[in-house]
């Protein structure tokens, strides 16, 4: 099936108007060894000393083409498969443990896994990061069980594999999580000097600034023209029981402003909801970050990551332009990706 994938990519990316380098030909000849020593039968595959190599995990500064690469891989495959976002995947997976807490942990472990394997011979996980010690200390226990299962993963991240968790509370209980990875993973770093999300035909279109009286007259007259003919809904989201209005809302089409969205305790859980209500999303008031408000930020961060993963086109206005935009000390490397998400969120390239 992945017969001359690297024709395939090269007919893609002049389609796309995508410009090609050397380190993208090469990992992609490197997908197409992980496919063939994983998912062909051959005398020679039981003979590999690869063929404990069930994980494909592409690592790179932002905007380097990593989430490009990957989704035309995925794309390209024709087994059972799913792309999920990390945050999505452990939401799901703490769900079943509720679900089924009358089980030990290693049972409910085995099960979910059993049940994903039902599902999916390989799962995509994109951007690929841990930050919350409670998935921290299940990770291991659950990739194990994956690898087990002969479940098949292929990951993006902008950090690599040893440096996971880096900083993170109980780091050691993390550990056997990055040596079962490091075992199992083919480890590649995709390096190029620019980041392709901010080139010239990638000119951010729907970003305006700074906070004044024109800009927001440039959002409204944009925000009314965008919902010209669609009718305003009361849209109320019921999240584990907790409520949510959407004050704005036209027929898919969701209007925020910063605060309503970052200042409350929120999570993955309660964004990936508002994603699947919305198709366009318009946010104000984007302030400057710093240490003090770096819990919004947090906030806001995994917020753009799920717009991001569910590929919803965004309107955002701020006080500062992108280049502009400060961060808190302890996320200036996560806020990078934000910020070059954004660059590519608010592009022409995302059709209405």
């Amino acid at each position: 099936m992945l017969k001359k994938l690297k024709d395939k990519f090269n007919h893609y990316c002049n389609s796309e108007n995508f410009e090609i380098n050397e380190n993208q030909i090469e990992v992609i000849n490197k997908l197409q060894d992980y496919y063939l020593k994983n998912f062909k039968t051959s005398f020679l595959k039981f003979f590999s000393k690869d063929n404990s190599k069930k994980s494909f995990y592409l690592f790179g500064d932002v905007g380097v083409g990593k989430t490009m690469i990957l989704n035309f891989f995925f794309n390209q495959l024709k087994e059972k498969k799913i792309r999920l976002h990390f945050n999505e995947f452990m939401i799901n997976f703490h769900n079943f443990v509720y679900e089924k807490k009358s089980k030990t942990e290693e049972n409910v472990v085995s099960l979910f896994v059993k049940n994903l394997r039902s599902k999916a011979s390989l799962i995509y996980f994109d951007e690929f990061q841990v930050t919350n010690i409670v998935d921290a200390m299940i990770l291991g226990k659950l990739f194990e069980n994956i690898f087990k299962e002969n479940i098949k993963i292929i990951l993006t991240s902008n950090t690599r594999i040893s440096e996971l968790y880096k900083e993170g509370l109980q780091r050691d209980q993390f550990k056997p999580f990055i040596k079962i990875m490091e075992e199992k993973s083919i480890e590649h770093e995709l390096v190029i000097e620019d980041d392709y999300r901010k080139s010239k035909e990638n000119q951010k279109q729907r970003y305006f600034f700074p906070l004044n009286q024109e800009t927001n007259f440039k959002i409204n007259k944009f925000f009314r023209t965008i919902t010209k003919d669609k009718n305003i809904l009361e849209k109320i989201l019921n999240i584990k029981g907790r409520a949510f209005k959407i004050n704005h809302f036209y027929e898919g089409i969701s209007k925020f402003d910063f605060h309503e969205l970052c200042d409350q305790n929120f999570g993955a859980e309660d964004y990936l909801e508002i994603a699947k209500n919305s198709n366009f999303i318009v946010i104000e008031n984007i302030p400057q970050f710093n240490d003090i408000n770096s819990n919004q930020q947090l906030r806001f961060i995994t917020l753009l990551d799920i717009i991001y993963d569910k590929s919803i086109p965004i309107a955002v206005t701020a006080n500062h332009s992108l280049d502009k935009l400060t961060s808190s000390k302890a996320l200036e490397k996560e806020f990078k990706r934000t910020i070059s998400r954004l660059y590519e969120l608010t592009s022409k390239n995302y059709k209405l």
